[in-house]
């Protein structure tokens, strides 16, 4: 069971809009071994910025 776990960490998006927003989700480590940058919904700006992920 702890072998998934190292694939598939857990990973802290947070909001370059400064807002302190974050989304909490899972990454292949292998298709993305990189910081992920995504662009989601940030309720507190009520627009879509990029989310980098913070570790």
């Amino acid at each position: 069971m702890a072998r998934a776990a190292d694939v598939r960490p857990i990973i802290k998006l947070r909001s370059t809009a400064g807002t302190g927003f974050t989304y909490v989700t899972r990454k292949n480590r292998r298709n993305d071994p990189d910081r992920l940058v995504l662009k989601k919904y940030d309720p507190v700006v009520r627009r879509h910025v990029d989310f980098k992920e913070e570790r």
